[in-house]
């Protein structure tokens, strides 16, 4: 069975199209060191020029009014310009030719200095070409980690319209899942201890703001509610009673587009002089414009206009002094860097410890260019090895251990990787799985003992799957994993196991904060180790559909939690040995080695 996966690089073909257009091309593509500048230190910025682009002499334009820098030849006539060194040639033999590379180095600036900047280089033939296609960059200076208690965060996710009606109100029966089922913000509350039960410290809500779908990812006002859901009064009830749990709340926000019922938008295509014609790229007016994947009723907004990037920014802002906590951003990757920019630097002002993380389905190295604009992002590339691992059987343990251990060494520690198991846009994992709860629970215990805040997309911890796949011919239809919270059928069971989940995360220091090594990965099972100040846990995967002995290189193991009983143990003085079930796993607490 093939996943489903979404984004710009959801084939071969377009991830080496997209590899080649950046080798090829005059780039920059937010590559500066460090990423996140430091105040009172300068930052390098690198400039790529492929073998059929101009190269001769390179610039920075740099501005740190929050104005845009404008320059051309190496001359500006807004802010400042930098000559670029050239670094270093090397050669690309899949194009053919040489690529060369510059560096330059934005000066030291304060804390609190939002930096515009645009890289060019310029050849006698063909001029000046501006990196990335002419984009503006941006950087915010500032010393400021994900907030400390993002590292402890235990998150729930919540698709509003399908997690509880209210008391009293009963759900409603669209013809198709596309529809309206009746979930609502007094609802959520309702239920709240249902999540303060299971132990979760973190709340994200997909979108709530007035929408005409069931999704709401299409808004037509991002400072309302969407009466369907309530009003800002019961939202205002909601975060009181999960902050009264000791509950932080995150709400799913979408700067890149929106509804086109949104009023700005009509209005912009009413009038051809209107106000708002500029929030929007029409390649014809009014009917030919910019969308998020050809999805008229989607149109993009144009970040660059400085009011439609207010207007958004000041949404943000709202609902932080509102009371929520954060944002999960919705198609992180659309908004240009300029925009996330100032995205930090309006969000962490409101709120100095508020958590912002992104969707970004690309790859790592992209992931990592939101460092300085975003917390971190929602951690896909472990989705994929986990599911083609657990769910489809597909990867070895020896395949799943080089990844792990090279997926951590990759990323700073200072960046936000929630991790997930399935969302609302793919196959719920239990589906994925072919029904197989095991394999669910070997893939939640493995999940909540790596880095990364884990994710858990509601009606996964009860056992709710789905009635037919996402993919239905060459359609996606993601609603089939969006059914109603199975409050009457949920698997008391699992929800036990997750529960016990949570507590073994919270109780062990050594699973949030703690190193990772792989201690074993060779056939069917896997064998890794987290260790923090005294604490030294070792946690074991079997794979396999059959019974594995698995010897361990310590001594005083002590079992912390299985997720399937029948594990068989025994600790003699040269090392521990273990009999696990079939894709079982557990948890063990460990002594000395043997």
């Amino acid at each position: 069975m093939d996943d489903f996966i979404f984004g710009t690089l959801a084939t071969d073909a377009l991830r080496r199209a997209r590899v080649d257009g950046l080798r090829a091309g005059v780039t920059h593509q937010h590559q500066r060191a460090p990423r996140q500048p430091v105040p009172g230190k300068p930052t390098d910025v690198f400039l790529s020029v492929g073998p059929a682009c101009p190269g001769e002499r390179a610039w920075l334009y740099w501005t740190t009014d929050g104005s845009d820098p404008v320059g051309a030849g190496g001359v500006a006539q807004n802010g400042n310009v930098l000559t670029l060194d050239v670094l270093d040639e090397s050669w690309d033999t899949v194009l053919w030719g040489y690529i060369r590379r510059f560096r330059g180095q934005i000066p030291a600036q304060p804390s609190g200095t939002l930096v515009r900047y645009r890289l060019s280089a310029f050849s006698t033939a063909a001029g000046e070409v501006f990196a990335d296609g002419g984009a503006y960059e941006a950087m915010w200076v500032d010393d400021s980690p994900p907030p400390e208690w993002s590292r402890d965060a235990v998150v729930y996710q919540i698709f509003p319209d399908r997690f509880w009606p209210g008391e009293g109100r009963v759900w409603q029966k669209p013809e198709t899942p596309a529809g309206f089922y009746g979930g609502s913000l007094k609802g959520i509350t309702e239920r709240l201890g249902h999540v303060a039960h299971l132990g979760f410290n973190t709340l994200w809500l997909t979108p709530i703001f007035p929408s005409p779908s069931h999704h709401g990812y299409d808004a037509t006002d991002l400072f309302e509610v969407e009466p369907r859901l309530g009003s800002k009064e019961d939202l205002r009830v909601l975060l009181d009673k999960a902050h009264g749990l000791g509950m932080r709340v995150l709400l799913d926000f979408v700067p890149n587009h929106w509804s086109w019922l949104h009023r700005t938008f009509e209005d912009a295509c009413r009038n051809a002089h209107s106000q708002y014609r500029d929030w929007y790229t029409f390649t014809h007016w009014p009917d030919d414009y910019e969308t998020f994947f050809g999805v008229r009723e989607l149109p993009q907004l144009n970040l660059r206009n400085p009011a439609a990037r207010q207007h958004v920014l000041d949404a943000a802002v709202y609902w932080l002094e509102f009371g929520v906590d954060g944002y999960r951003v919705d198609y992180a990757i659309g908004p240009s860097a300029d925009f996330w920019a100032a995205f930090r630097q309006a969000t962490r002002q409101a709120k100095p410890d508020c958590w912002t993380f992104g969707e970004v389905v690309d790859p790592p190295d992209v992931q990592l260019t939101f460092e300085g604009g975003l917390d971190g992002c929602l951690d896909f590339m472990l989705l994929e090895a986990l599911r083609q691992s657990l769910a489809f059987g597909r990867w070895k343990a020896d395949r799943l251990g080089q990844f792990l251990q090279r997926h951590d060494a990759y990323f700073p520690k200072t960046f936000s990787r929630p991790s997930f198991l399935d969302n609302h846009d793919m196959n719920r994992f239990l589906w994925a799985a072919g029904g197989d709860a095991r394999r669910l629970r070997l893939a939640a215990l493995c999940q909540f003992t790596l880095p990364g805040a884990p994710v858990v997309y509601y009606g996964t911890e009860t056992g709710l799957s789905q009635e037919r796949d996402v993919r239905q011919g060459t359609r996606g239809v993601p609603e089939e994993a969006r059914l109603p919270m199975n409050w009457e059928t949920a698997d008391r069971g699992l929800m036990a196991f997750y529960r016990s989940l949570v507590a073994l995360r919270k109780e062990w220091s050594a699973l949030r904060r703690g190193a990772q090594e792989i201690v074993s990965a060779q056939g069917e099972v896997l064998v890794y180790r987290r260790t923090l100040e005294g604490q030294d846990l070792v946690i074991v995967l079997n794979l396999s559909e059959m019974e594995q002995v698995v010897q361990l290189p310590f001594r005083d193991v002590c079992a912390l939690l299985v997720s399937e009983p029948g594990c068989v143990m025994g600790n003699p003085a040269e090392g521990a040995w273990l009999r696990m079930p079939a894709l079982a796993g557990g948890c063990f607490s460990v002594g000395r080695l043997a």
